[in-house]
């Protein structure tokens, strides 16, 4: 505490010593200045220069005051301040210049690295887009190679079934023994079976010739006989020939068969029609 107060009362005294000097010096100068203006007006050839009073030389503007004219001369000029502050100024000016020189350049790394940012964006944006086209036409592959398995089992199906014709409606034509003339009855008969055959697909038509007598001359005697009746089928109901089988059997007795002078039509059809419309 004692300390204190004698580092306080130094510190008071020395203040009190400085600004007592600052007012003698002040005065001591006035005076000079008094009694150096009678002699100046009393020489008649003074220098202009000699006239005026020397400007005194301010403490701060000569080499950096020692720490006894800093105790007793504490005031500092403008010029002084200036002097010292304007190199921390001028560093604190190049510390900003390159502050914004540093930031100008993390802005443009920034921007740089901004647009690789969206240019990858957008190539992956592009690479999504091919390969989900790609996915939809991979779908649209399995999609077709689905249906073309379909149609091919279905195909499998048809062409399976074109040789597999099943036993449909019979017709039997009675002619007179000698005769190869469709009787009335005859031509009714076929009437109703080719009514039936309007429009159809997948058929054939079996026309089998039966006639007494022996060897050649029975053959060719059925043969004419199922010849009447396949003429007759093609002119008066546009059945294709190419669906007309026709075989003169003669004598022969089929499967003990009715015998005498006929012809058996037999309409003969397969799935193939059933198929198409599925």
């Amino acid at each position: 505490m004692k300390i204190r107060i004698l580092i306080t009362l130094l510190t008071f005294t020395a203040f009190t010593l400085a600004a007592f000097a600052q007012q003698a010096g002040s005065n001591s100068t006035a005076q000079s200045a008094a009694s150096a203006q009678p002699a100046a007006s009393s020489s008649p050839t003074g220098a202009a220069a000699e006239s005026q009073p020397a400007s005194r030389e301010d403490f701060w503007d000569g080499d950096e005051p020692s720490l006894g004219a800093l105790i007793f001369h504490p005031f500092a000029t403008k010029e002084y301040v200036r002097r010292h502050v304007q190199p921390i100024r001028d560093r604190v000016e190049e510390l900003d210049e390159l502050s914004a020189t540093h930031s100008k350049m993390t802005r443009d790394v920034d921007s740089r690295a901004q647009q690789g940012i969206q240019l990858a964006s957008a190539k992956v944006n592009l690479a999504d887009e091919h390969a989900q086209d790609a996915a939809n036409k991979a779908q649209m592959a399995h999609q077709t190679t689905a249906s073309l398995d379909t149609r091919l089992t279905t195909d499998e199906r048809v062409v399976g079934s074109i040789d597999q014709y099943k036993s449909g409606a019979q017709t039997e034509i009675r002619f007179r023994p000698g005769q190869t003339v469709l009787s009335k009855e005859a031509k009714e008969a076929l009437d109703e079976m080719a009514g039936q055959l309007k429009n159809q697909h997948g058929y054939i038509i079996e026309v089998q010739g039966f006639s007494s007598g022996q060897g050649q001359a029975a053959a060719a005697s059925s043969r004419k006989m199922a010849d009447s009746v396949v003429r007759y089928l093609v002119l008066n109901h546009e059945i294709p020939a190419y669906r007309i089988y026709v075989i003169g059997m003669g004598n022969a007795a089929v499967e003990k068969r009715a015998t005498g002078t006929r012809v058996e039509v037999s309409v003969l059809k397969n799935d193939i029609d059933q198929v198409a419309r599925q």
